[in-house]
């Protein structure tokens, strides 16, 4: 039998994209009601100002999945072996990503499943007979893609970075140059591909220069973009939400009605910390909120609001402090550590991997000495005293005597979560330079529990990963420091006048 034979008039309207993006295309909402797909302002303006790379930083819920998804279902249908893959955090989100596209194909105008049947269709692919397709899964290998859609990137790097990395190196090479590539998320911490990424859009942004065909175009959606978060009922304000909105008003130019700050309010109290990354309201808060997992993401926030993460430069005079993690193959780390005024100043951190002991020691000596900075004490973990494979199999301990460095052994609380613990009671009487320490207060930020990718939750211990060894080097001085006082200060004049005369016995 013949195919019908369609009409001018729907031909021209079929062949625009717009039309067809809010005419053809229904959509199951929240509630399960079902309605026809119209672009809200948020997603209009995606779709005016997108970029072949499109990086997308946002608050929760403002539908910009399901947008993504009728542009790819279309793309397939009007255009020949045009190749789609959504990828999500879990395999069953994958595939319930398919699902809603089969949904709005499945009530598409007859006329166009005639001319475009679905001929294959499972849990993990649809495939239409004009040769184009729809893959989904937690990464995509094989192909060459022309639309790649990455849901909650944000989260996969922050509770599965093995996976991340097979996104990075996997998905994202099959996208074909010049095609469409949108990543999505909300906010998870300042560590991972996803923060990388947006830190590098922005700044382009910021320059206000455009983007090369290999770099991500960054766009950024508060919560206040849609007008769902609003609320009719008053709610009271606090000191502190008033100060929260005033701060938007004269900092960023963000003015709010009464019924978004009663909503913003009324949320807050539900959900706490967790508000600036699931609902910021500018691109930076998004990711001060505590990364998921994190043991000391909201102790270091707590920071950051009280001051104690900012300018805290070298104070001459004052001896440094130094506090150790070795990783045998892995990162090496010091935090530089000044006691001013009884309190903990972290005015440096340093980390390498692959390199010898001379090479720490040379950086203290050619950086921070060179800065007027003075010896004080040197820590290290349990394994300073352990023999190193070699001709003479000296200690770390043994080999830093040697050059005049004094290490005190300081012993690793067997029980890591108790370990984790005094780290967070030692953390409000800490400050951190910002500059000078920026790479290890990010260790602190992300150093977070192991994912369990089975059963979907964070387990009970550590993850060993980059941020691992900068954690572990500051847990060196939580076990192991105690404030100075007359008698310590007369013990580090003694080491140093022994350290003085290793140096001149080596020399000799």
């Amino acid at each position: 039998m013949a195919k019908p034979a369609l009409s001018d008039e729907l031909i021209a309207l079929w062949s625009d994209r717009w039309w067809r993006l809010e005419n053809l295309y229904y959509v199951q909402d929240e509630y399960g009601a079902v309605y026809k797909f119209k672009l809200r302002p948020a997603q209009r303006k995606l779709l005016e100002e997108m970029h072949f790379l499109n990086l997308i930083l946002k608050a929760r819920q403002l539908g910009f999945s399901t947008f993504i998804l009728i542009p790819a279902l279309d793309c397939c249908l009007f255009n020949d072996h045009f190749a789609a893959g959504l990828i999500a955090d879990t395999m069953k989100n994958a595939q319930n990503l398919l699902k809603r596209i089969k949904f709005a194909y499945d009530r598409l105008p007859d006329p166009i499943k005639v001319a475009v049947p679905l001929i294959t269709d499972n849990s993990t692919e649809m495939e239409f007979g004009n040769g184009s397709s729809i893959e989904v899964g937690v990464s995509l290998r094989s192909g060459t893609k022309n639309l790649l859609h990455i849901s909650e990137y944000g989260k996969i790097c922050a509770g599965q970075p093995e996976k991340a990395k097979e996104v990075k190196s996997g998905a994202l090479n099959t996208l074909a140059p010049r095609q469409l590539a949108f990543i999505e998320s909300t906010a998870e911490g300042k560590a991972g591909d996803f923060y990388d990424k947006t830190k590098q859009a922005g700044a382009i942004l910021d320059a206000g220069r455009r983007e090369g065909e290999l770099e991500y175009r960054f766009h950024f959606f508060p919560w206040f973009d849609d007008p769902k978060y609003a609320s009719a009922q008053p709610f009271l304000l606090t000191k502190e939400d008033i100060e929260y909105f005033d701060k938007l008003k004269k900092e960023h130019g963000i003015v709010l009605t009464a019924q978004q700050q009663w909503w913003y309010a009324g949320k807050k109290r539900e959900q706490g910390d967790d508000m600036l990354k699931e609902y910021p309201s500018t691109a930076d808060e998004a990711f001060e909120g505590a990364m998921d997992g994190a043991y000391y993401g909201k102790d270091m926030r707590n920071l950051r609001q009280r001051g104690r993460i900012g300018r805290f430069p070298f104070v001459l005079g004052i001896v440094v402090n130094t506090f150790w993690d070795f990783g045998l193959g892995d990162a090496q780390t010091i935090w530089l550590h000044q006691e001013v005024a009884g309190e903990n100043n972290f005015v440096g951190y340093y980390e390498n991997s692959g390199e010898g002991l001379g090479h720490y020691f040379s950086y203290w000596t050619n950086g921070p000495a060179m800065r007027g900075a003075g010896f004080g004490r040197h820590f290290g973990p349990h394994d300073v005293e352990h023999r190193r494979q070699g001709i003479e199999a000296k200690s770390i301990k043994q080999m830093a005597k040697e050059v005049g460095f004094i290490f005190e052994t300081v012993e690793r609380n067997p029980d890591k979560l108790a370990a984790i613990m005094n780290v967070r009671n030692v953390l409000p009487s800490c400050n951190f330079d910002e500059v000078e320490c920026a790479v290890g207060i990010g260790h602190m930020e992300a150093f977070c529990r192991e994912w369990d990718d089975k059963h979907g939750v964070w387990k009970s211990y550590p993850r060993h990963d980059a941020a691992s060894h900068g954690a572990d080097g500051f847990q060196t001085f939580a076990d192991g420091y105690k404030p100075s006082n007359d008698n310590t200060i007369a013990r580090i004049k003694s080491m140093q006048a022994a350290a003085a005369a290793s140096r001149a016995e080596s020399i000799a």
